[in-house]
């Protein structure tokens, strides 16, 4: 009893102890998790915003020291126009006028072809079939017949960076485009966002690449055929640009998985149509993954260096508390529950309204065995009783020691009849054991029991414990080794 006692107590103090560990183990863990979930957030968002002030700054200072790159522009639209006016396209010579010019030189048909160049590997593009959204632009240009220029933009072929002109000549069967390349600038040089694109690929693992990508879908710095946009990639960079709201999709980055994130921007100083652009940034979660997993680790081993303390403590503390608390309710020699028990286990039962008999058990001329046999037999029989006692009764019963050889049995749900059923086996049984293999076998050792039932006979544990009482006096008066349940008539027959 006591060593059942001992293991339930270790049992309940390792569930507390785990549970209570457990818990602040793992708020600790999805604490951590989260801040490292959120410090990889906040570095996505962080390279986002470093690209687009590189992009504010380039804009920025073109916008207030390269003024007369626009006047350039316009004046060498002039000059075209009015060689337009005197010399068919045919017999121009672009490779003259480009570097009289210093700008690259297009005309572009009614149906958006580029027809003649000074960049030959562009003559013969067109843009109704590869660029809708700039021919829509064109068509508007042509019929305006004002002169456009926007910012930054990219020469498909090659991914140049240029700035680029249009004007439509007045019969408005061309426009004549400039290109004028950015990149050997020295503005350009000192706000270089590509380099700034490439040290933060460098210096972020989870960075798998970064491209600017104008109205087209194409990134600046990258030829059109190597870096032309997925289905699904497209997508959702149409859908940023459209609702200037940020995209994101699942896809893979040179056979790895990888999460392509489109952010808009807008061009304060644009005006043209290069004034909306999208960012994209391809990041992976390797990095992420496998600061998860140190941590997943760092949990796993906090979760069994807790266990295993838990273990140890629970044990010392079961080892000391243990015994203290098992003989606050149990009898230390049968290890019965004592009388503290059964005043508790009683007065509940009654405050419950349940319905139960109660034995009160008392072994006749156990004196004599202390007397003849010594003190040391004595507590062996009460043993022996108890044993009896445990093994003669049901499951649901509970069998108490009140003290010297005084027993009490809790019968709940019995009749008057299961009580006497019970009351009679143990007095055969006990007969049998005295008999057989009790040390008290010459002395005349029986029990007489007395029964009361609750809630019949009393309502509190005191006042049903004396009627026990009555009814086993009654027993021995009757000549011992009987049982006698509680009746009215005996107790005026007493008083």
């Amino acid at each position: 009893m006591k060593e059942n006692f001992k293991r339930k107590l270790f049992l309940i103090m390792i569930g507390f102890a785990l549970v209570f560990s457990l818990t602040i183990a793992t708020v600790d863990h999805l604490r951590l998790k989260e801040q490292v979930m959120h410090h990889h957030q906040l570095q996505i968002e962080q390279t986002e915003d470093m690209v687009v002030y590189a992009l504010q700054s380039l804009e920025k200072a073109y916008s207030l020291f390269d003024q007369e790159t626009t006047v350039r522009m316009k004046e060498n639209t002039t000059i075209l126009m009015d060689l337009y006016e005197k010399k068919p396209l045919d017999d121009w010579d672009f490779r003259e006028l480009r570097e009289r010019l210093g700008m690259d030189i297009y005309l572009i048909n009614e149906e958006n072809t580029i027809t003649h160049s000074s960049y030959r590997e562009d003559i013969g593009m067109n843009f109704s079939e590869c660029c809708q959204k700039l021919a829509r632009v064109l068509d508007k240009r042509r019929a305006s017949g004002a002169f456009f220029d926007d910012g930054l933009d990219i020469e498909q072929t090659t991914g140049a960076i240029k700035k680029y002109s249009y004007m439509a000549t007045p019969d408005k069967k061309y426009i004549i485009e400039l290109g004028y390349a950015l990149e050997d600038g020295a503005i350009f040089e000192e706000f270089n966002f590509l380099r700034v694109i490439d040290e933060l690929v460098d210096k972020y693992p989870s960075i798998d690449g970064i491209h600017v990508l104008n109205i087209g879908g194409y990134s600046l710095g990258t030829p059109v055929d190597d870096a032309k946009l997925t289905k699904e990639r497209r997508d959702a960079f149409e859908h940023t640009l459209a609702t200037h709201e940020i995209s994101e999709i699942e896809s893979s980055w040179q056979g790895e998985p990888a999460t392509y994130r489109y952010v808009p921007h807008v061009s304060a100083l644009d005006t043209g149509t290069t004034r909306n652009k999208v960012v994209e940034v391809v990041y992976n979660d390797h990095e992420l993954q496998a600061l998860l997993l140190a941590n997943k680790n760092k949990f796993v081993w906090e979760l069994i260096i807790i266990l295993l303390s838990a273990v140890a403590i629970s044990l010392l503390i079961s080892k000391w508390v243990a015994k203290p608390m098992y003989l606050a309710f149990h009898d230390s020699l049968t290890g019965l529950k004592n009388r503290a028990a059964f005043d508790e286990g009683v007065t509940d039962a009654l405050s419950a309204g349940e319905h139960f008999a109660l034995l009160m058990i008392d072994l006749d001329n156990f004196k004599a065995v202390n007397d003849h046999l010594g003190h040391d037999k004595g507590d062996e029989l009460l043993q022996q009783m108890a044993v009896l006692l445990r093994e003669s009764i049901r499951k649901t019963d509970t069998p108490f020691r009140l003290g010297g050889d005084e027993f009490v049995i809790t019968l709940p749900g019995a009749s008057q009849q299961e009580a006497e059923a019970i009351a009679m086996r143990l007095i055969d049984r006990t007969k049998e054991m005295i008999e057989t293999r009790s040390p008290a076998k010459d002395i005349a050792v029986t029990v007489s029991i007395g029964i009361a039932l609750a809630p019949e006979h009393a309502r509190t544990a005191d006042a049903l414990y004396k009627k026990a009482d009555i009814a086993l006096y009654t027993s021995k008066e009757k000549g011992k080794n009987q049982h006698y349940v509680y009746t009215e008539t005996i107790r005026h027959q007493l008083l």
